[in-house]
């Protein structure tokens, strides 16, 4: 999983970025200072491991990881090559999703690029910048599918599914606010449009506001206002709280995050909403080697699971030995699940669930 890390410039982006994934990535009071999209692999955090490895003696425990890649900040203009504009947009492209970090807290010793805080229309800046690249992108399509529908008929559909994407786009609003049927989504999908992707509004705030006010303020508000037109979903962090996180070991962070009262860190938070909003899942493999998470979409059958861990497993699938990891904690063992018949037998058209602990059967 690809996540992209944007935002305007000093609204904590690259402070973001550095304190969950210790990737040192440079970040400085001053715009562009992020060149090119710095990358970070994190762990996804997951308790069920450490129990699972304890269970089975396994020599180490392997999570599954997300790649967060922090990408330059960009200006007015930068569908047009502004700032860093065209560099920023080609490397939104190559992302899943996008992690928006909007600046909700005031702080005069860091400069904002706009000269005064305004959450909304920072949000605007950076959609209509994906908006006008996406016209761009839409326009020469339907020049190509108009010349084409010609001596093609059948592509009326097509050319009228392109007319309602630009209409969305040249009314202002992100392609993503588009309702869609399942085949019309895979269409538009299939075209790459920036602001099509699936994004999630970060709101920075102060290390005040997320102890003492649940990290709600009135720019947060703002935030939520505008998400709800999208649909899009809204985390409150704050990149200060996350820097100094990054600096302890787990032990010491469980403490710092006890003593501020909060429940979980800021990147968890990000990385269960990364999962939702892609439709992700995990299940685990376990065994006196290893024992591993692997991420899935959700509604994966068992043999292409398989597939995620080697193709021959899923060349050669026989059957899926499944049990659910609450289950199998609540047996004590698996041999025990065995003996109540808790372990599941399962085919090719079983659709593997989050927290499934798997044993894959093949032959090739």
């Amino acid at each position: 999983m690809k996540l992209g890390i944007v935002g305007l410039p000093n609204v904590g982006k690259s402070t973001l970025f550095n304190a969950i994934t210790k990737a040192g990535a440079q970040s400085a009071n001053y715009p562009f200072c992020t060149i090119e999209p710095n990358v970070g692999v994190v762990a996804v955090p997951d308790h069920r491991l450490d129990v699972l490895r304890e269970m089975y003696d396994s020599a180490k425990a392997v999570p599954t990881a997300i790649e967060f890649y922090d990408i330059a900040g960009l200006v007015r203009g930068a569908s047009k090559g502004e700032g860093l504009g065209n560099k920023f947009l080609s490397h939104i492209r190559e992302v899943a999703a996008i992690i928006h970090v909007v600046r909700c807290f005031d702080d005069e010793n860091v400069v904002h690029v706009e000269g005064s805080m305004g959450p909304e229309r920072d949000i605007e800046t950076i959609n209509l910048e994906l908006i006008l690249s996406d016209l761009e992108l839409i326009q020469r399509r339907i020049e190509k599918t108009k010349k084409l529908l010609k001596s093609d008929k059948s592509l009326q559909g097509e050319m009228d599914m392109l007319n309602r994407v630009q209409a969305i786009l040249e009314d202002g609003k992100s392609a993503r606010t588009l309702e869609l049927t399942d085949e019309e989504e895979r269409f538009v999908k299939d075209l790459n449009l920036l602001s099509f992707k699936p994004i999630i509004y970060a709101a920075n705030v102060s290390e005040e506001d997320l102890v003492e006010n649940d990290g709600e303020n009135s720019y947060v508000e703002k935030v939520r206002e505008f998400a709800k037109t999208e649909n899009a979903e809204v985390v409150t962090i704050s990149a200060k709280i996350e820097s100094e996180i990054s600096e302890l070991d787990e032990e010491e962070k469980k403490s710092f995050l006890e003593e501020l009262g909060l429940k979980e860190s800021g990147l968890e938070k990000l990385i269960k909403a990364g999962y939702s909003l892609l439709g992700l899942i995990s299940f685990l493999t376990a065994g006196p080697k290893e024992v591993r998470a692997w991420t899935i979409r959700e509604g994966t059958k068992a043999p292409e699971a398989a597939g995620k861990i080697h193709s021959d497993i899923e060349r050669g699938f026989i059957r899926a030995e499944v049990i659910d990891y609450d289950i199998l904690i609540d047996a004590g063992n698996m041999t025990t699940a065995k003996e109540k018949g808790l372990l599941g037998i399962e085919g090719k058209e079983y659709v593997v669930r989050d927290g499934d602990v798997i044993l894959f059967r093949f032959n090739v």
